[in-house]
């Protein structure tokens, strides 16, 4: 199985390669770790490996279905978030996805749904998750994307693989990343305009979906961080809602360069002035 794309991982990487040798990809997968992980480059990979009509090295990357998923349009591929920024899935959503799942493929063999932020899912949603686990269509995929697998309901975490991911080591494409999240971070901290704008032309080089999402996880973390080091917390409090509203455009394919120009649009607006 081609995973390449992820850093590190690589226990990972093998328990996915043999299944799909032996007895093949499942039908549900919790996918777990801190940011940077590489969770939505791992999402991703399983989507077009359930889709890929290569013969042999899925996902090929290549061919059509591979393609659609990169760019966001497969429609047998569904991303299922929160009804708001920060809001979780919720228990009709869910009774929404399993009215869809019995619907069969547009286009492929498989149906593929990510969800996003699983674990903050409440109790009554993960047991409409639970039962769509149980009984849902052959042909579906169930995605769960988690922060932390521990606040999933043990009886959802029975129906599923469970693929916990670490932060990459020292691998050259993770260093690259994480430098470029502490710049960016720094330069918002300090409302630098020619440093923010240097460092967005490194956000707005190529860089595909998924590195768009774990690089924007990465600086969501060194915002934190800042704040903690006693920045300015109003500035930074500004800057990590910046990125959340860029995580969202990303998921819907805004292209690296928009969204440069959004953050730094974002952070030098004039904050509101207060009554």
């Amino acid at each position: 199985m081609n995973l390449s794309l992820l850093v590190g991982n690589e226990r990972v990487k093998e328990q996915l390669s043999q299944q799909e040798r032996g007895r093949g990809l499942s039908h549900a997968y919790i996918i777990s770790g801190p940011a940077g992980s590489g969770k939505h480059i791992l999402a991703n990979l399983l989507a077009k490996a359930m889709l890929c009509t290569s013969k042999s090295g899925r996902p090929c990357g290549r061919c059509g279905p591979c393609r659609k998923v990169e760019k966001g349009m497969h429609p047998d591929v569904s991303i299922i978030t929160g009804p708001a920024e920060g809001k979780p899935i919720t228990v009709d959503q869910v009774r929404t996805l399993r009215a869809d799942s019995y619907i069969r493929p547009n286009e492929g063999e498989r149906k593929v749904y990510l969800l996003e932020g699983a674990d903050k899912m409440n109790a009554p949603a993960q047991n409409a998750m639970l039962k769509l686990l149980e009984e849902g269509p052959r042909y579906a995929v169930f995605l769960l994307i988690a922060g932390n697998n521990g606040a999933l309901l043990q009886t959802v975490r029975s129906r599923c693989e469970e693929l916990a991911l670490t932060p990459a080591g020292r691998g050259e494409d993770s260093g690259d990343q994480s430098e470029l999240a502490k710049k960016l971070a720094g330069a918002l901290s300090r409302a630098e305009e020619l440093e923010l704008f240097e460092a967005s032309m490194e956000l707005a080089g190529k860089r595909n979906r998924e590195e768009l999402s774990a690089l924007l996880d990465a600086l969501e973390v060194e915002l934190t961080a800042c704040a903690a080091q006693g920045g300015d917390r109003r500035r930074l409090i500004r800057a990590v809602d910046l990125v959340r509203e860029l995580r969202s455009a990303a998921r819907l394919n805004v292209n690296a360069g928009q969204l440069s120009g959004w953050l730094c649009a974002g952070i030098f607006t004039p904050f509101p002035e207060r009554d």
